[in-house]
């Protein structure tokens, strides 16, 4: 890992101020702009640590509501037996174990069994926790702490900052060059040395871990969880597409993506709630072929114009 430079620390500066900003959003806005606040900081969470896997690798991961089921799942079974501080260690350790296996499985083998495995992981896990439930005679669980809608924002921004602060650790690392090479050609990596399976799960790790700590904080907002809304697929698939429209080629990138996303999503929603899935089928071809590179990806080529511009000046 090389030296800090005078960028880093003043990229670093930059961050820790707009950090701070948002850290005041629940005494300068009303309960609507908190509730925009908390589901923009869940999204950056998950679709940023979901882009520090599935950026370099070009691997598409559809694990990420099986592990923010697994985590709200977590909360609501031992909210009742465990304080509530200890069940978020709990839930990331079980999100990096299941991703660990998950990889164990799929990783060594082509990226489509890859896609398919995670697609259907998060329905396998909502059958198996619908069936115990159905045994036990419980339809779902109650959530019921003292933790309010403010103490989540923090918690997720909190969050938020643990991720964008690993990724760019990852990137400075040597995992980071690996997984880069891993992305361009496994097949030179592999003949370069690098243990491409070992490189690809330790990475999948950290969205495994993040998503279900992610739903361990967002279990006690939902009062009442069952298995359809911890495991429902709409989630994966929606932080795909904000991922992918904010662009994977950059640690920012993905926050850009969400932010207008969220909104977008809002609108949608509330205007045409019986078509949300088919709109969001529309969103993600739209983005595929159109912004192939997000918006990361249309910064770039205008900062490319404008240095040839001034080259020729």
């Amino acid at each position: 890992m090389t030296a800090l430079s005078s960028r880093d620390w003043g990229n670093l500066a930059l961050c820790t101020l707009a950090l701070i900003a948002a850290a005041c959003l629940p005494w300068t806005a009303g309960a609507y702009s908190l509730t925009i606040g908390v589901t923009i900081a869940m999204y950056t969470v998950l679709a940023t640590s979901w882009a520090l896997f599935s950026g370099p690798t070009h691997y598409i991961s559809l694990a990420t509501a099986a592990f923010f089921g697994v985590g709200a799942y977590v909360t609501g079974i031992g909210i009742q037996h465990l304080p509530y501080w200890a069940l978020l260690p709990i839930a990331g350790v079980m999100g990096a174990l299941m991703a660990a296996l998950v990889g164990l499985a799929t990783l060594r083998l082509s990226g489509v069994y890859f896609v398919i495995f995670t697609l259907g992981l998060a329905e396998f896990v909502r059958q198996i926790i619908t069936w115990g439930q159905n045994v036990s005679g419980t339809k779902g669980i109650y959530v019921l702490t003292s933790i309010t809608e403010v103490h989540i924002y923090w918690q997720l921004l909190g969050l938020a900052a643990v991720v964008l602060l690993l990724g760019w650790l990852i990137g400075r690392s040597r995992l980071g060059f690996a997984l880069r090479i891993i992305g361009d050609d496994e097949a030179v990596a592999k003949h370069s040395g690098i243990d491409t399976a070992r490189a690809k799960i330790l990475l999948f790790m950290v969205p495994g871990a993040m998503a279900s700590i992610t739903g361990a904080i967002l279990a006690p907002r939902y009062v009442y969880i069952e298995p359809s809304l911890a495991f429902t697929p709409m989630l994966s698939f929606q932080v795909v597409i904000m991922a992918l429209l904010g662009g994977t080629g950059r640690l920012w990138g993905p926050l850009v993506g969400v932010i207008p996303f969220t909104f977008l999503w809002e609108a949608i929603s509330a205007s045409f709630p019986n078509q949300t899935t088919l709109l969001l089928g529309l969103c993600f071809l739209v983005i595929v072929y159109l912004l192939p590179k997000g918006f990361v990806g249309l910064i770039d080529a205008a900062r490319k114009r404008m240095n040839n511009a001034e080259g020729f000046a």
